[in-house]
């Protein structure tokens, strides 16, 4: 039986540059992506002609920067998708492997920033949890600095994006995956919650709990289209990808007055 003839579009590295070019991305800038592959088409090259032509268009004084994050790293007691029997949950914060930024596998964040964390010159973020991995220039000085009780906010790469003139390109992804919009959270009253993960210390691994900022993306896909709404978003295709082009900066700040208005978070403390 013969298989079904591949749909694509096809997407060529070159091709996707053009399109990233079309659609305003500019040599030299600094951009967190946060993408979807299958979303592209059928690329010749896979993901790596993705990141290529990411690198292509930002140019050898541009930046990328992309979400490596490692949500597994956490306590199972919040597990449920899916969830792990209780009578386990020891065992797994005994277990679990302490977070290196060298070699740690992502989780749940797609096959771009899996590759680029493994890229020629990438360096990573410390956070066991929501770390970033960047390539260029200014990668350093983004992702240093990551305080472990700071997922998300002013001592995480995003508040270093966000000084940096970053935009956001999203990718074939929508506004649930937009990490900015956590940054707004941590400027508004929030309540607290204990934050658990393996990490490596000086004496070892090590399970941890710490006390940070509550985070959640409930409702940013009503934030993103509101953010459409007021601001001048670029939109276009990449590939079958939808995609979108904005400031990190304008963003933040939007989300952090609508967040207020429309999810407060009553339970702050």
């Amino acid at each position: 039986m013969s298989k079904a003839l591949q749909t694509g579009p096809l997407c060529t590295r070159d091709a996707l540059a053009r399109a990233l070019r079309t659609l305003g991305v500019r040599p030299g800038e600094t951009l967190l992506v946060h993408s979807s592959l299958s979303s592209l088409g059928w690329v010749c090259g896979g993901g790596p002609d993705v990141v290529r032509a990411l690198l292509d268009v930002l140019g050898t004084d541009g930046t990328l920067v992309v979400p490596t994050h490692t949500s597994d790293n956490s306590d199972p007691t919040h597990w449920s998708n899916p969830p792990v029997p209780e009578t386990w949950w020891a065992q797994i914060r005994a277990a679990m492997p302490a977070y290196d930024p060298r070699t740690t596998p992502t989780f749940g964040v797609g096959v771009v920033p899996e590759l680029v964390r493994n890229w020629p010159g990438a360096v990573r973020s410390s956070h066991p949890q929501t770390s970033f991995a960047a390539v260029g220039p200014r990668a350093a000085a983004i992702v240093e600095g990551h305080a472990l009780d700071c997922r998300l906010g002013e001592r995480s790469p995003l508040a270093r994006l966000e000084e940096a003139g970053a935009r956001v390109l999203l990718l074939g992804a929508g506004y649930m995956s937009c990490t900015a919009f956590h940054l707004a959270e941590y400027r508004i009253p929030a309540p607290q919650v204990d934050n658990a993960f393996a990490v490596m210390t000086p004496a070892g691994r090590r399970w941890m709990t710490v006390r940070e900022v509550s985070i959640t993306e409930d409702r940013f896909d009503e934030l993103g289209a509101a953010f459409e709404q007021a601001h001048p978003v670029v939109r276009g295709m990449v590939g079958a990808a939808h995609a979108r082009l904005f400031p990190l900066a304008d963003a933040v700040a939007y989300a952090a007055t609508w967040l207020t208005k429309h999810r407060p978070r009553t339970d702050a403390t």
